[in-house]
């Protein structure tokens, strides 16, 4: 998540959020008996007969599933002038954001829908040109530009590929509102393979830990982790900058 704004400047800054749920394994250290672990397996049975039905009530949850929980404490940390989201299409992120966050354009994150699109193309042989088209669509220079591009590979999908144009057409315009962004904030806001990256660099970090004695000791392996590579974005490697 970037903020912009001058130093010392008084303007509200501009914020634009990069989202991606994760998820992470802690393992710690303990110590059970007999009669533990045999309460524990009759948990974990009983928990793979609803994980499913329980995972999803979680993520919808506007009250007290994670992301919205997650999202809501930012806000209570002082988090304002969001003018920008780009995030993946997960469900519980998707519903959290609308409920916080209503009226802020949202950016669908393109590489994820050059992903997704490959479902709906039969022949293996296809899907190639499929994907270049796709990112030639996705590489137009503006607004204009990229409907035009749309609309003609509509055209050629609704007789070649009918269920990729079905799809194509709701979905596709959901990468486009980094359009409205100035050109020199497009490619970083436009996917969420940044913040895919350190996702996973987090999760080698912690791997290599192997084991923690608690929560809070991890929790500061990964602030330490996270502290340090904001220091990076902001000095030596600018992630975002507000030039046109």
């Amino acid at each position: 998540m970037r903020q912009h704004g001058g130093q010392g400047s008084r303007r509200r800054p501009h914020v634009h959020p990069l989202l991606a749920a994760t998820l992470g394994r802690q393992r710690l250290i303990t110590h059970v008996d007999d009669h533990q672990l045999d309460r524990i397996a009759e948990l974990l049975f009983d928990l793979r007969q609803d994980i499913g039905q329980a995972a999803l009530d979680a993520a919808h949850d506007l009250n007290t599933g994670p992301l919205a929980l997650f999202l809501n404490s930012l806000i209570e940390r002082g988090l304002r002038g969001v003018r920008f989201i780009a995030s993946d299409d997960h469900a519980g992120l998707k519903a959290a954001r609308k409920a916080l966050f209503p009226g802020v354009p949202w950016q669908r994150c393109q590489f994820h829908l050059q992903h997704n699109a490959q479902g709906y193309v039969s022949r293996l042989d296809q899907r190639t040109p499929v994907a270049r088209q796709i990112r030639g669509i996705f590489n137009a220079p503006d607004a204009i530009e990229v409907q035009r591009l749309l609309n003609a590979a509509l055209k050629d999908w609704q007789v070649s590929h009918p269920q990729l144009a079905a799809w194509a057409q709701k979905n596709l315009p959901e990468g486009f509102a980094v359009f409205d962004l100035p050109e020199g904030r497009r490619v970083r806001m436009r996917t969420t393979n940044g913040l895919e990256r350190l996702n996973k660099e987090l999760k080698r970090r912690t791997r290599v830990a192997t084991l923690f004695p608690n929560t809070n000791s991890c929790l500061r392996l990964v602030s330490a982790l996270l502290a340090e590579q904001d220091e990076e974005w902001m000095t030596a490697k600018i992630y975002l900058t507000i030039k046109p």
